[in-house]
């Protein structure tokens, strides 16, 4: 399902093709996340020539970033496990537990966060 090719594309799309500009404004503004997902998209075109997979890959990128759902899912996986995880509002920022040290929910976030954008590009590329 996942391939070297489709990984590449998304490096150099996330992050060799990402300014800073985009980096830092695309959860606050959706040009800058527009910005970021047209650019990501680039890398892409030479993997597939279908518009329908392109569109899906550039408009889940845009809607995984802007929205920043990638602490959503961290959040929400904490449910599997015997004690509840924290209120959403204590969590909000990254989707962990204020209490837990900010180098590995950092870290954690930006892995779910490739995970999501990696699955939703396998599928385009698989079956659109």
């Amino acid at each position: 399902m996942f391939t070297a090719d489709q990984l590449i594309a998304h490096a150099v799309g996330d992050y060799l093709l990402q300014s800073d500009w985009m980096a830092t404004e695309k959860t606050q503004r959706s040009v800058a996340a527009a910005a970021h997902a047209l650019v990501y998209t680039l890398p892409f075109a030479l993997l597939t020539q279908s518009p329908a997979a392109l569109a899906f890959v550039a408009g889940s990128h845009f809607v995984i970033d802007r929205l920043r759902l990638a602490r959503y899912v961290c959040w929400a996986k904490n449910w599997i496990a015997p004690v509840r995880p924290a209120p959403w509002r204590e969590c909000a920022g990254n989707g962990y537990a204020p209490d837990r040290p900010a180098w590995l929910t950092t870290w954690l976030l930006i892995i779910a966060d490739n995970t999501l954008h990696a699955c939703c590009n396998a599928a385009a590329l698989r079956w659109l």
